[in-house]
């Protein structure tokens, strides 16, 4: 059947309601981030006041009574963080959230907080019931399948332009190698997430440009891509990032450099297309998840030459003199070097410093004239750079143990562990923060519960807990004094890591790891849940800190620890006393 296309004009007001209620969602397979300056949202807020007519939202209606935001994210995030005082009007006045109820309860409950700036004033109650009966243009698409509602996507999309190339290109597509693009970009930039948001959410996701700081979640200066000067922050909303990676990934998985251009990668996501058809299949050949891991440690590999010795950061190696200048170009033949290095012919860095060495002033030792897009002159810039850092390779195999954590998928972690508080578990360590430096004796037995329960989150629901991290910057700033370490601040928690304790217990990195191993193997954990976790249990370097990450798989029935099952409420671990609530966990896995 058909899908069927209803008009349905609704007030802010009850628009508000929907999103109250999480009755609006975005779809990250083919949504942009949240990109408007405050002046374009003013702007907007500007016109409902005015009662000036404004484009029509398109939603599709899903089977469980919610909406998918089609098209109208950017006007419908920001009507409701007007009416949630996140900006003023373009004359200095924020909504009056006493007027509004429904705004009034979220904020009592503390839904959001109300921004209150010195010397700005509030829309009078006349505005307030103008602009909360202003009646919106809203069509909802009904009955709709996924490939229609792409369609229609896509379709919007081509009204003039309204997306960069790379957004164009992901936009709606849905296989392998877009998807492993997305993936890899969520997990790089630390906002990854679930595929379907509520409307809310967005904020948490989105980049917060230096410029035009929104309050987002992701700021764009911490941003590896950004970090590292590869890509200037307004580089990240046009999704520039992504297409570096599309580049890489073609590049590496199809067996052959392609090309640098807009045409080669629009040749790679056409449906169909030659180029489309042979890395498709040559996506299926090498795994997406090979692929991923790999990269990620080339990434890490990158990181660690940029902190021997005096941290620099990449694009000061990478130039000769001091620049702002981006490098996407010669990030991902640098990339590729390393890849066919460390990965095919199977050596590793012996020498760190001096392959930095080796990188210095790089972008002036290789071509990067117009013609050095072409696979013939970047095959000559993928062996200069071999050439450059050769002698301070060895022989090698590395063995990548995927499903384990590399750096980034730490520090994407952390970022994400803000938003999504059941399936993410931090803890300093084992050690108490006094003078004695005692071992806490609860604490194995705090991981292990706390791993029962987000294991009892529902089928096909996984959770991470990472071990030397602390979300009190107090705390970092004491294990700093005690421990004699520097952490590293991801987002808003602190790498303080777990090296700094098997130093002071007496022990090697290793020995400690192994202490946390031998510790969960003699635990409590239901069998299915215990070997599950022994063989995800990872330690990774991390800067020379050291964080034990442990993974929880998805399982298909309740755990227990002896004979107790526990359970996630928000960040806390609950346990389920009496049958009932063990009933209820039970019904996550029917």
């Amino acid at each position: 059947m058909a899908a069927e296309l209803d008009s349905q004009p609704k007030s802010v007001q009850s628009i508000y309601t929907w999103f109250s209620e999480n009755k609006l969602h975005v779809n990250r397979r083919y949504q942009r981030k949240l990109v408007w300056t405050t002046d374009e949202k003013q702007r907007l807020v500007e016109s409902i006041l005015k009662r000036y007519p404004v484009p029509a939202i398109l939603l599709a209606e899903k089977g469980t009574g919610d909406y998918e935001i089609i098209d109208g994210l950017q006007r419908l995030h920001t009507i409701v963080s007007f009416i949630e005082t996140s900006f003023a009007t373009l004359d200095g006045k924020r909504f009056d959230v006493a007027q509004f109820p429904t705004a009034k309860t979220r904020s009592d409950d503390n839904a959001f907080k109300i921004t209150a700036v010195g010397g700005e004033g509030v829309l009078s109650p006349r505005e307030v019931s103008t602009f909360l009966d202003y009646s919106m243009a809203i069509s909802v698409m009904r009955g709709a399948t996924e490939p229609e509602i792409d369609d229609v996507f896509s379709r919007i999309n081509t009204y003039g332009h309204r997306l960069s190339d790379q957004e164009r290109r992901q936009a709606g597509v849905q296989d392998d190698f877009s998807q492993l693009v997305r993936d890899l970009a969520c997990q790089i930039r630390g906002d990854a997430s679930s595929n379907i948001l509520p409307l809310g959410m967005m904020p948490s996701i989105s980049i917060d440009l230096p410029m035009t700081k929104q309050g987002y979640d992701v700021v764009a200066d911490e941003v590896f891509w950004v970090s590292q000067g590869i890509l200037r922050s307004t580089d990240l909303r046009d999704s520039m990032d992504e297409q570096c990676l599309a580049d890489i990934a073609a590049s590496v998985v199809g067996g052959q450099i392609v090309e640098r251009s807009k045409e080669e990668l629009d040749n790679v996501y056409e449906d169909g297309h030659p180029e489309n058809l042979r890395i498709d299949a040559a996506l299926s050949a090498y795994g997406s998840e090979r692929f991923a891991v790999e990269l990620k440690f080339c990434i890490d590999e990158i990181l660690k030459v940029c902190e021997e010795g005096t941290s620099k950061k990449l694009r000061d190696i990478i130039f000769t003199k001091r620049t702002s200048n981006q490098f996407p170009s010669a990030f991902a033949v640098l990339v590729i070097a390393l890849h066919e290095a460390l990965i095919g012919e199977k050596k590793k860095i012996s020498d760190y410093a001096g392959v930095k060495k080796a990188l210095e002033g790089l972008y002036d030792r290789i071509d990067t004239s117009r013609k050095s897009t072409a696979p013939e002159e970047r095959r000559k810039n993928v062996d200069t750079i071999k050439g450059l850092i050769g002698s301070h390779l060895v022989a090698g195999s590395i063995t990548l143990v995927y499903g384990a954590h590399s750096t980034m998928d730490i520090d994407a972690a952390l970022r994400r562990s803000e938003i999504e508080l059941p399936h993410y578990e931090l803890k300093q360590g084992r050690l108490r923060l006094d003078t004695q430096r005692s071992v806490d004796p609860e604490m194995v037995a705090k991981v292990v519960k706390t791993a029962c329960a987000m294991a009892n989150n529902g089928k096909l629901i996984t959770g991470t807990i990472l071990i030397g991290i602390t979300d009190k910057e107090s705390d970092a700033v004491k294990i700093a004094a005690l421990d004699g370490i520097t952490p590293r601040k991801v987002g808003k928690r602190f790498v303080v890591g777990v090296s700094r304790e098997a130093k002071v217990l007496g022990i090697s990195a290793e020995d400690y790891y192994g202490q946390w191993k031998s510790a969960m193997k003699n635990s409590g954990l239901s069998e299915a849940l215990k070997s599950a976790l022994l063989s995800s249990m990872d330690y990774n370097d991390y800067f020379g800190l050291g964080v034990i990450s442990i993974s929880v798989p998805a399982q298909t029935g309740v755990s227990f620890v002896d004979d107790t099952a526990y359970w996630r409420s928000g960040d806390e671990t609950v346990a389920a006393t009496g049958g009932p609530k063990v009933a209820e966990l039970a019904m996550r896995f029917a």
